[in-house]
């Protein structure tokens, strides 16, 4: 049964971060990426401080250790995911920015199996070499003019997740995973408020149109509160290589939006290559779960 609630968990943790791609796009029209960045953690780690106090989870880090692997996690899964995707959809399309960022599951699968001795089972082999086919496809066109900077800081922000999703596996960090979540985001928070008078004086939130507002409020809100709740309770019961390839229907959902919020039209290459990264997740989603457990913990 826990394994069947972490898969709906999946289900609504994609459809959560796949609206809030485009969404994002709309506040990062006026607003810059430090900036908005830094508002969203605040707004996520409030709301998960929220959450928390009204389900009762305990949110004390007990121990030095303790707070070195989180503040280790935040920076990755927080810090380096937020800035390198923030930066990236100032010079790609959403829908390519999206769908670069989930290479995510080839780097996790790479470092679970080398660091967590994670097995490539079947399905999981299949899942990743479908995702690299995919992602193939996307990139393969933008290769005869040189990439653009925006795909390789996409490519990053999956580097950076997958590093801070496989590193909190390894620590093995006991307690709950909702307070972990959310002390994971204030120190995004801190890092990148931190970062914002070196690139961009002071915070450029006001004054916005309404539009922008709403994406700042709805990013900080679902893709950086209740979604990192779903997230980390995710990576807490299953193995890094099948929470990580599970969210693979993320960026089909995103580039969905993306078309209706944004006006983006994908090419032949992109309806192709998303549709072997949905082949991915679905494989993942769908395998029976007696041929794809390992230890989640």
């Amino acid at each position: 049964m826990g394994d069947l609630n972490a898969r709906l968990m999946l289900i609504f943790l994609s459809i959560g971060w796949g609206v809030t791609w485009p969404i994002m796009k709309i506040a990062l029209i006026e607003i810059p990426p430090l900036s908005m960045r830094m508002a969203t953690a605040g707004i996520g780690a409030v709301t998960l401080f929220v959450v928390a106090r009204l389900r009762g989870h305990n949110i004390r880090i007990a121990g030095k250790t303790t707070w070195a692997h989180v503040a280790i996690g935040g920076v990755l899964n927080i810090v380096g995911f937020s800035l390198f995707s923030a930066f990236a959809q100032l010079s790609a399309t959403t829908a390519r920015v999206t769908i670069l960022t989930y290479t995510m599951p080839i780097w996790a699968g790479l470092l679970a199996w080398l660091f967590l001795g994670e097995r490539l089972t079947i399905p999981r082999s299949v899942a990743l070499t479908l995702c690299a086919s995919g992602l193939a496809v996307l990139i393969y066109p933008l290769t005869s003019s040189g990439i653009p900077g925006g795909i390789l800081l996409a490519i990053g922000a999956g580097v950076s997740w997958a590093a801070g999703t496989v590193y909190l596996k390894w620590a093995r960090i006991g307690g709950d995973s909702v307070g972990f979540a959310a002390w994971q985001v204030v120190i995004g928070f801190v890092v990148i408020a931190a970062c914002l008078p070196i690139f961009e004086g002071s915070p450029h939130l006001w004054p916005v149109s309404g539009p922008a507002i709403f994406g700042v409020v709805f990013t900080g809100i679902v893709g950086n509160g209740f979604a990192y709740v779903l997230w980390f309770e995710i990576i807490h019961r299953l193995p890094a290589m099948t929470a990580s390839l599970g969210v693979l229907s993320v960026p089909v959902i995103g580039v969905v939006a993306s078309m209706i919020v944004l006006g983006e039209r994908p090419t032949f290459a992109d309806i192709v290559g998303f549709g072997l990264i949905f082949a991915a997740s679905a494989c993942v989603m769908i395998w029976p779960q007696e041929q794809i457990a390992d230890r989640a913990e």
